[in-house]
């Protein structure tokens, strides 16, 4: 069933699903948006669906339904022919959404919504992009950004492209990520969001978008030339060597709780549209107030119609599942093989993109790192956890940080499987960045007005001898550091790893670790400001992964000869050289560590861990005909001087000037 407004040569056909009104109308609004000029009823067509084809409509027509049956919210029915309904197949809308209590009104006891709703645009598909496969691949280095913090401050972008998807082309933008190695941007949810109600009374406002209202159509803020705005700049991107990765919310919308908004799905059917309990209320899996019920066939095939929308009309690599387990309960419990996963999975137009789930939400077992099946990657908290720990000082954290740099196979796998799906990062847009780690213990979240009180407590985090800003030179040299260390364990682990945009360069959120209602300086990243040294180490580690594919492989780390090498693809040594024994991996004191990785070409690279405060000589093991060198440009490392204390080197082995390459040497 093709659903939305369909634009034809004649005219425009509307079409809606719902199992429950007993009457739907189309309204028709003028080219402000301002003035209702219509309002025609849908006729029914069978199996819920309600259409009308509206003679002499074109491109360009603003619209939006009404929804009339009974209204009965302890029973998931919340018809109000006053609510003017978004479209939930809508591809353009002409404004943002904003709160405004009378959305939530009873019904009887609010005016009419048309002049508080955006209207949503009729559009003419686009052609097609030609089918090209993505160009991330399991590996690669995601940058994870969100579209208006990340340019918003920029000095070189236009001011008014600044916190645009446009921006994203511009040249000193694409200049920036070209140096990270980046292979995909991916972009946290670009598609039209609401307000959640405790913000406008606080003057917040939400800068994230985790709070959708439809799942197609752009929000006007960060796309004001609509797709062909995201489409061109996918474009440009892909030209530059770099894909896209949509982050995409199908797990709860901004309708809220029973006390929230009437927007779009709440209007047309509830009942079928989220999850109830068997009292009439409202599952809460997502920690939102409601939770889509992506079990349901309508709910399936609307998720797999935006899924290949964006494929098919903006050329996306992939995308990135918010709380995926969501999309996977089936009657409330999750199942790897649910049917929505397996469409997704198996669909033409989807199975080759790149698909990465956040394997949690906050529903009954709702932790399932690991139980995703392929070709879906996993967001890997426990990386994100052990490396912290280790970094921390936490006693005991040798092994679990060894496990992590080689692609977490106690997680991923299971069932003999050779390869990883984890996406290695140790901070996200969700907690603290990765300068703040090192610099707050606690969190700082007043300035979200919740009294402290949102945001998780547990960060595994450190100050280093003060909380927050401080003039001590000792302690900043300690912190620049940790933040170089934390950055080189990413880029030397197995895997797919993600940053977060502005990490590489020392942004804070001065210790706000849930700034998702800071639409300003909290959030928007200070180029100016940025520690261009640590940029310019984050980039040198980029070009050594780039050249070092061992690093970037997906096959988990075994100690045995790999890819048609003689050496084994990974050995864990002592400071001194020693393969690591048994009392090593059980010293919880030791927080020293080589890993020496074989290369195709028959040298290898070391990397050289040292979490202890005090400096250390390292030493290597040296074959004939083949010397140390070092491979990183900002940190020269001499192989006969200490590494220092908490720091991170590498050494690349490669054949001596003069020696012979003769097999086994």
């Amino acid at each position: 069933m093709t659903l939305g407004a369909t634009v034809t040569p004649e005219g425009v056909r509307f079409a809606v699903w719902s199992s429950s009104a007993r009457r739907l109308w189309v309204s028709l609004f003028d080219d402000s948006g301002a003035r209702e000029i219509d309002r025609l009823e849908l006729k029914p067509e069978g199996e819920g669906v309600h259409a009308l084809l509206v003679p002499g409509l074109g491109d360009g027509t603003r619209y939006g339904f009404r929804a009339d049956g009974d209204y009965a919210p302890d029973r998931g029915l919340w018809f109000d022919p006053d609510k003017l309904l978004t479209d939930p197949y809508a591809v353009e809308v002409d404004r943002p959404h904003q709160y405004h209590w009378r959305l939530a009104a009873k019904r009887n006891e609010g005016a009419d919504t048309a002049s508080l709703m955006p209207k949503a645009i009729a559009r003419s598909l686009l052609e097609p992009v030609p089918a090209k496969p993505p160009l991330f691949r399991p590996g690669g280095l995601i940058y994870e950004l969100n579209v208006r913090s990340f340019t918003k401050l920029h000095p070189e972008v236009p001011e008014a492209q600044r916190g645009t998807v446009a921006a994203l082309v511009h040249p000193a933008i694409i200049e920036h990520l070209k140096r990270l190695g980046v292979s995909a941007v991916e972009l946290m949810p670009v598609t039209a969001w609401i307000d959640e109600r405790h913000l406008p009374p606080l003057g917040l406002s939400n800068a994230w978008g985790y709070n959708p209202v439809t799942f197609m159509a752009l929000d006007p803020r960060l796309a004001p030339g609509g797709l062909n705005e995201l489409r061109d700049t996918i474009a440009a991107l892909r030209k530059a060597g770099i894909g896209t990765i949509l982050d995409l919310v199908f797990n709860h919308t901004g309708e809220s709780d029973r006390l929230g908004p009437t927007l779009s799905l709440r209007g047309f059917d509830a009942r079928a549209y989220y999850r109830h309990q068997a009292d009439g209320r409202l599952v809460n899996d997502t920690g939102t107030g409601n939770t889509v019920a992506c079990d349901h066939p309508v709910v399936r095939e609307m998720v797999l119609d935006t899924l290949r929308h964006f494929v098919r009309f903006a050329g996306v690599d992939g995308f990135r599942f918010d709380l995926a387990p969501v999309l996977g309960r089936v009657d409330g419990a999750f199942d790897p093989e649910a049917p929505l996963l397996q469409a997704i999975a198996g669909d033409p137009a989807l199975a080759d993109r790149v698909l990465i789930a956040e394997p949690w939400d906050i529903g009954p077992n709702g932790y399932q790192l690991g139980n995703f099946r392929p070709p879906f990657l996993e967001w890997n908290d426990r990386y994100r956890d052990d490396v912290r720990r280790f970094w921390r000082g936490d006693a005991g954290a040798i092994g679990s940080l060894a496990t992590r740099l080689a692609g977490s196979s106690d997680v991923f796998g299971r069932d003999d499987r050779p390869t990883s799906r984890t996406v290695n990062f140790i901070a996200a847009h969700d907690g603290m960045t990765l300068a703040d780690i090192v610099a707050y213990e606690r969190k700082h979240n007043d300035a979200n007005g919740e009294q402290n009180r949102d945001g998780h407590n547990d960060n595994l985090s450190w100050n280093n001898g003060a909380e927050g800003e401080t003039g001590e030179e000792a302690i900043a040299i300690a912190r620049l550091n940790d933040r170089r260390a934390l950055l080189a364990t990413l880029f030397a682990s197995r895997g797919t790893i993600m940053l977060t945009a502005g990490d590489e360069f020392g942004r804070t959120q001065k210790g706000n670790n849930n700034a998702y209602a800071q639409d300003n300086a909290i959030t928007w990243l200070d180029w100016a400001g940025r520690d261009r040294a640590l940029e310019q180490y984050a980039s040198s580690l980029a070009t050594l992964r780039r050249a070092f594919p061992a690093l970037a492989d997906t096959h988990f780390l075994t100690g045995e000869p790999a890819n048609g090498s003689e050496i084994p693809d990974v050995a864990w040594l002592t400071e001194t050289g020693a393969p690591l024994g048994e009392a090593d991996w059980n010293d919880h004191g030791r927080h020293r560590l080589v890993m020496l990785l074989g290369d195709n070409e028959g040298g290898r690279l070391a990397v050289m861990i040292n979490g202890d405060r005090r400096q250390c000589v390292f030493t290597l093991p040296a074959r004939e005909g083949f010397e140390w060198l070092p491979a990183v440009e900002t940190q020269a490392v001499d192989p006969a001087r200490p590494l220092p204390g908490r720091s991170v080197g590498f050494m690349i082995e490669r054949r001596a000037a003069g020696s012979r390459n003769k097999k086994g040497s």
